[in-house]
């Protein structure tokens, strides 16, 4: 096998010289004085240079080791380490947070200045430094910090993600860091994979669309030339990653080629396009092959196919894993060998410079061709230069006086709102008169670590209680907002916030059902505690057992329940929906989460997210809401049950509002169309109720009849409105007749003729495509 992947990715790169990209137009603008200076300094660059700028190593190889340090003082460079990490190995890149803790800005600046001296001092080189602040500036002490991306999906609001991005870049360079790990572009389609919270949804449209603002946000722009106040985005994790077959991080996936171009590539495809610099690969592997040997996927459709000049760095350590987990190479030599072949532009070692070292051998033997050895560092150079390093190494914080901001607080705090989703209400519970005496309880009730959720001043989020202590938590915010006398809080349920993310301490149930007698009305605040990558794998999709016992006690004493779903993924809780009265779903909203809570539960703004995901009812039905029709089937003629319907708790899509919403006059101005027509869609939708809302359109299409089965329903559009009581707006939402392509059994995109059905609210047409069209890879 592993002589196969070498002769394979060899034959590959010794054509890659001669092969046109299949799209000319280059995905980031090309800029000739750029070019000129990479390819000059490219030809003063020695060997060792060169590898070292393929080199990234974590910043704790290069730090004085002190466990008795004040965690708020700057971090200490070892002289001897920086000097054989910079002038020996001429290393390119540094990542990752000193120490596991977050710094100030002026820290960052501080320490990422002596690093740009001696690596300028030693190559004339900047390096290039990368943090994963995902959604915010996360890893900086009095940062704004905006939800995680999968409230954001729950917004479907596109300008949300954009003034995150462009807030997170600014927060972020104000501390020196010109390179951030994110967007996260992986779709969230399997509720048990412990990294939904990080993605936009299920659904391949939100991902690309939120995605690709972000990334425009991230950059201030195509990607050409970055400024100051902005910084590299890098797209992760290419590809397919949200799909384990196990569900748990870093297994493998089974996705085949149609698959994996329509959906998984499809939200990297925009970002590409809308000019991101960077990729990070997926760590785990697709029907037996790791993505970071993938010459296909990785030359073939990103770099060729898109006419794309970016930088492809590996996950943590993930060139070891070819040999050490996957089994594709006999030692580290042959992975790098296979990863560099297949792609690979930089490497994430993290904590060994023997990569310099092996890949040095390699090039030495011809095992690695030179010319891939200098695209890959013309790559890097060009990145460095786009973002004006070797003009401003690093920064100066007092550049940035809206760091921290209270105009960026409003900013969170507004997408925090947005995102929280109404799932249900009955008899209009919501919104509560503040004269109402509450009891809050419930784990997260207390939590500013539940609240952010895992990349959140520490990689799993449990320092989160100590960083953001200023911020409101879900109790705090409604003592604020009602007054403490009239919120009791008895949590009945605690995290141990020791040990494993799940762990809880021995209840206190009986407390919660005594302190109910005090009150109106009980909010319960359930889900889980922050946890990150693979420590969030789990076995049971079940909400635990004494928070599920919690809400059944409260229950008894027939006080209405308003549940409050505070969780990273959708977690199990159909034997709790009944007992609620009202049913608000947070997501991870960040610090400013509590604050949103208490304005929706008290009015002050009205609902109005939508899942992006589906929320299952059963752990063995789980399902995604493009499903096939095949897994609606209840009956089949004669006696044969077939009893393949999958019932879910809430559709994807789904949210209530405090007002009423009534769609009317869905039309298209080409019921009979061809692939290169644009069609425009309208849609009325009118304010029925008493106060004003926002309503977030989602335009769905199906296909009747296929050569393939097609998936039951797609989101081909969607956009937000928000109207007034009695107020009513025409929508208008466009397409192109080639986004109805599929691909092929072979992932060639095909618009077949035949019939499709629209539906936008309870509003449906159907329109025909007159003439069937083909395409290659890419529909051009």
């Amino acid at each position: 096998m592993k002589k196969y992947l070498l002769l394979v990715a060899t034959a590959f790169l010794l054509n890659a010289c001669s092969q046109k990209p299949a799209d000319t137009t280059p995905a980031v603008p090309s800029n000739a004085s750029i070019e000129q200076k990479v390819e000059s300094l490219l030809k003063k660059m020695s060997v060792d240079e060169k590898i070292g700028q393929m080199t990234q190593l974590t910043v704790d190889v290069i730090l004085k080791q002190n466990p008795h340090r004040d965690p708020m003082a700057p971090a200490e460079l070892d002289p001897a380490l920086l000097d054989t990490v910079i002038r020996k190995y001429k290393v390119g890149s540094i990542l990752n947070v000193p120490y596991a803790q977050p710094q100030t800005p002026a820290n960052w600046n501080t320490l990422i200045a002596e690093i740009q001296q001696m690596a300028l001092a030693e190559t004339g080189i900047p390096v290039i430094y990368g943090v994963d602040q995902i959604h915010g500036a996360s890893y900086t002490v009095g940062a704004t910090f905006f939800p995680q991306n999968i409230a954001l999906g729950a917004t479907f609001n596109r300008e949300l993600a954009a003034v995150t991005g462009q807030i997170s870049a600014y927060e972020t360079r104000a501390g020196g860091i010109p390179w951030t790990f994110a967007p996260v572009l992986d779709m969230g389609r399997d509720p048990r994979w412990p990294r939904i919270w990080e993605t936009f949804g299920e659904d391949p449209l939100v991902n690309a669309e939120m995605g690709a603002s972000m990334v425009k946000a991230f950059q201030g722009g195509t990607g050409e030339r970055i400024d100051d106040f902005h910084v590299a985005a890098c797209l992760k994790h290419y590809m397919g990653y949200g799909v384990p077959t196990t569900g748990k991080d870093r297994t493998p996936s089974r996705i085949n080629e149609q698959e994996m171009r329509e959906k998984h590539f499809a939200p990297f495809l925009a970002a590409i396009r809308s000019g991101a610099l960077s990729v990070m690969v997926n760590s785990g592997t697709n029907n037996g092959l790791p993505f970071h040997a993938d010459y296909e996927h990785l030359t073939q459709w990103l770099k060729e196919d898109l006419n794309w000049d970016g930088v492809i760095v590996t996950d943590w350590a993930d060139i070891n894993n070819l040999f050490a987990r996957d089994w594709v190479a006999a030692d580290k030599k042959e992975a790098i060998q296979l990863a560099i072949n297949a792609g690979i532009d930089m490497t994430m070692d993290p904590y060994s410079w023997d990569f310099c070292v092996l890949l040095k051998e390699l090039v030495r033997e011809g095992k690695v061709p030179m010319k891939r050895i200098d695209d890959a560092v013309r790559r890097i150079l060009r990145m460095k230069y786009r973002l004006g390093l070797f003009d401003k190494p690093y920064t100066n914080t007092a550049d940035y006086p809206d760091f921290g901001s209270e105009k960026h607080a409003q900013a969170a705090l507004v997408a925090a709102e947005e995102a929280i989703t109404l799932l249900k209400n009955n008899a209009r519970l919501l919104p509560l008169s503040p004269d109402k005496r509450i009891l809050v309880t419930g784990p997260n009730a207390n939590s500013m670590r539940t609240l952010n959720g895992g990349w959140s001043y520490t990689w799993q989020g449990n320092a989160a209680d100590l960083y953001a202590k200023d911020y409101n938590t879900l109790l705090e915010a409604l003592q604020k907002k009602a007054g403490a006398t009239n919120v009791i809080y008895q949590p009945g349920v605690t995290y141990t916030n020791k040990g494993r993310y799940w762990e809880e301490n021995e209840p206190e149930i009986e407390k919660a059902v005594t302190a109910a007698k005090g009150a109106d009305v009980i909010v319960a605040c359930i889900g889980e505690n922050s946890y990150c990558e693979t420590p969030g794998n789990l076995d049971d999709l079940s909400l635990s057992a004494n928070q599920i016992h919690l809400v059944k006690a409260l229950a008894k004493t027939g006080k209405p329940i308003v549940l409050v779903l505070n969780e990273g993924r959708p977690r199990i809780i159909r034997e709790l929906v009944p007992l609620a009265d009202a049913i608000l779903h947070i997501y991870l909203t960040g610090n400013y989460g509590g604050d949103a809570l208490a304005n929706v539960i008290y009015g002050d703004v009205n609902p109005s997210g939508k899942l992006p995901y589906t929320y299952p009812r059963y752990q063995s039905s789980l399902t995604t809401y493009d499903y096939k029709p095949s897994e609606s089937v209840d009956k089949m003629e004669g006696a044969y049950d077939y009893n393949a319907v999958i019932s879910v708790q809430w559709a994807f899509g789904y949210g209530l509002s405090y007002t009423t919403f009534e769609y009317s006059n869905l039309t298209v101005d080409k019921p009979v169309f061809t692939s290169g027509d644009e069609l425009t869609f309208t849609v009325d939708v009118k304010n029925t109720g008493t106060v004003k809302g926002k309503e977030s359109v989602l335009l769905f299409g199906s296909d009747l009849v296929a050569s393939l089965t097609p998936d039951n329903r797609r989101l081909r559009a969607f956009t937000k409105v928000e109207l007034q009581p009695g107020e009513a707006k025409t929508v208008s939402l466009k397409l192109k007749g080639s986004d109805f392509a599929f691909c092929d059994s072979e992932g060639q995109w095909v618009l077949e003729a035949g019939d499709f059905r629209m539906q936008a609210g309870n509003r449906t047409l159907q329109m025909t495509c007159s003439e069937t069209k083909q395409w290659g890879r890419l529909i051009q």
